[in-house]
């Protein structure tokens, strides 16, 4: 079975993109939405309590308190233990997951395959690419409360799109077709 890796920074298309794989029969898994599905996981929980104790994420009966957890996002040192703790926990469940799978190949999107240095699971990586101007408005119109100083914080923190593009087996450009670019209708 071909593992292979879809990724791209922010609005670039990668779920877009994804969904062409899956009509063409190859299953996609999305890291994002599984890793969510953890925090319902009592296992999980369990482990995350001993490697984070701060009382400040749990509430007093022992429950995860996600209003606290969102809000720790803005630290980026915890942010990045976070997501230490996380991808064994996301990786497990895809090779789980990729196991359960009759399909000569799977798909995993996720934007962060080359941050935490995830490529080793996969045999090719695509890259979803965009203008960062067709980015920022897909985000925008998706996330309307967003301005786009906000937008661009949120990119940042992403390794920038010419070294993911640079690094990948193949880049796949999502941007604007002929009719958006030239404002023609057909």
């Amino acid at each position: 079975m071909i593992k292979i890796g879809l990724t791209g920074g922010i609005g670039t298309g990668k779920t877009y993109l994804s969904t062409h794989f899956r009509d063409m029969g190859i299953p996609v898994y999305y890291a994002d939405d599984e890793a969510k599905k953890l925090y319902r996981q009592p296992l999980f929980l369990s482990d995350m309590r001993k490697a984070f104790p701060d009382e400040q994420l749990w509430h007093s009966d022992g429950t995860l308190n996600i209003t606290r957890l969102s809000q720790s996002f803005e630290d980026e040192v915890f942010l990045q233990r976070l997501s230490h703790f996380v991808h064994p926990y996301v990786m497990r469940d895809f090779e789980r997951w990729a196991a359960e799978q009759n399909a000569p190949a799977v798909m995993m999107e996720s934007a962060i395959l080359f941050e935490y240095d995830l490529v080793s699971y996969f045999d090719k990586i695509i890259v979803a690419d965009a203008s960062e101007a067709l980015r920022i408005k897909r985000i925008k119109a998706r996330n309307p409360h967003l301005s786009e100083a906000d937008i661009r914080q949120r990119m940042s923190r992403q390794m920038p799109q010419e070294e993911k593009c640079s690094r990948a087996d193949l880049v796949v450009c999502t941007g604007e077709t002929y009719q958006e670019m030239s404002g023609v209708t057909l």
